[in-house]
């Protein structure tokens, strides 16, 4: 039977220093910065270690696998530090992983690389569970979305600069590498290939400087922390027959639809440059590609802050949004070249109001079970381990049969059925358990 269930009223925190707001943009800058970077490191760790295109989507898969497997140690971590020190534990954490990409060039060892990457996400799964549900709750709760959206701005603005910083430094000059390398004997390619494994210390050394310094300050900071054990009257006596967040449906939708919309996510920022690579493209030109896609997700969000939730609910953005997704795939896949391209980069339009409407939606109602909803919202996170390499192997099957072209074009048929599962929730699985004004 449906429940009648209120929107419980936001956290109110006592502020002190600076305002929560920009501490938490900061944080969502760095880990915005840490996770695209993944859209150079793919074709780079394929040439340095060569790698075919499932292995080299491996990335994505050794990145987000953690959030599944960190999702629950999160919650643990954040009931005895609390969502501020919680948030500077992540941040060290991210700074191991980081570090470990010292040995993983030094050696040329791609597991050690897998293995940086692993602790990384484990990292930002501690993050991502500490700083989502903070800005959610932290006011009202029918712009939630808009304050997600200004930490999205943070998120892939970061995004936009992460492949062009990195690219520059680990893909300079990388055709005319290409073209020198099919020329050299085994032995001088393994020693020009060291070279180039070589280039990705420097980057994340200073990563590791920034990532310390950034914790440290967080620890010392005044931002405030927040009580998500105690609910508001009306949400406390919805909740009271409740003993299980199973017992939740549009949250458990509400995971399974953050699970397909990340990896669409990543599909969109990660394999683009590749894309162009197969549409024989220089690499030199599809490196920046990504940031392309991510420009586009920062212009959906400028546009989440302006219209949600005066002009629109953040329950419409998110259907408007998947049916753009739908168009944009369906066009990507029977365009010419450069349009299908254009089609991949603008599904971070598409994409940009996603992750902000599905937290307040899935959370809504929750109460004394936020936290732990927060932490399996977060294990959704790991559909980025699973579809990059889905469409990577795709990529691959095809190839033969249809030429390097078309099997990378025809492999963003994946996406169709995401945004479609996506669409439903938005109009239908948000509200299933419950009845709710939509926010």
């Amino acid at each position: 039977m449906a429940t009648a269930i209120k929107v419980e009223n936001p956290v109110v925190v006592k502020r002190s220093g600076i305002n929560p707001i920009i501490i938490i943009g900061a944080l969502f800058f760095i880990f915005g910065f840490v996770t695209w970077l993944n859209s150079v490191l793919i074709p780079y760790l394929q040439i340095a270690c060569q790698l075919n295109n499932i292995e080299s989507y491996l990335v994505a898969s050794a990145f987000y696998i953690a959030y599944l497997l960190m999702a629950k140690p999160s919650a643990w971590m954040l009931n005895i530090f609390g969502f501020k020190n919680g948030m500077a534990v992540g941040l060290l954490v991210i700074a191991v992983g980081a570090l470990i990409f010292i040995p993983a060039a030094l050696t040329r060892t791609y597991a050690i690389f897998l293995i940086g990457l692993f602790i990384q996400g484990s990292g930002l799964a501690v993050l991502q569970s500490a700083s989502n549900p903070y800005i959610t709750i932290i006011g009202p709760p029918e712009s939630a979305a808009k304050r997600i959206s200004i930490m999205g701005i943070c998120n892939k603005f970061a995004g936009v600069l992460a492949p062009i910083a990195l690219g520059a430094v680990v893909l300079k000059d990388i055709d005319a590498f290409n073209a020198n390398l099919a020329k050299l004997n085994p032995i001088q390619k393994i020693a020009e290939l060291n070279v180039l494994a070589s280039r990705v210390i420097l980057p994340y050394v200073l990563i590791v400087i920034a990532l310390v310094v950034l914790a440290v300050l967080i620890y010392f900071s005044g931002l405030p922390e927040i009580d998500t054990d105690h609910e508001d009257e009306t949400v406390a006596a919805a909740n009271s027959s409740k003993n299980s967040i199973f017992q939740f449906p549009h949250l458990i939708l509400g995971v399974i639809a953050l699970f397909f919309y990340v990896g669409a996510e990543v599909i969109a920022g990660d394999s683009i440059i590749n894309y162009g690579r197969a549409h024989h493209i220089p690499l030199s030109t599809a490196k920046y590609f990504a940031s392309g896609t991510l420009a586009c997700m920062v212009i959906g969000y400028i546009a989440g802050i302006v219209f949600i939730p005066r002009y629109i609910s953040q329950q419409k953005a998110l259907v408007y949004s998947a049916v753009l997704g739908v168009i944009l795939t369906a066009a990507a896949l029977f365009v010419p070249k450069y349009a299908s391209i254009s089609c991949i980069a603008l599904l971070g339009l598409a994409n940009s109001l996603m992750w902000p409407a599905i937290w307040p939606l899935a959370l809504s109602g929750l109460g004394r079970f936020t936290k732990i909803g927060s932490s399996l919202l977060v294990m959704g996170i790991a559909g980025a381990a699973v579809f990059p390499p889905i469409y990577g192997f795709l990529v691959d099957r095809f190839k033969t049969s249809l030429g390097p072209e078309a099997a990378a074009q025809t492999s963003y048929w994946i996406l169709l059925p995401i945004y479609l599962f996506i669409l439903y929730f938005a109009a239908i699985g948000y509200k299933k358990g419950k009845h709710v004004i939509a926010v």
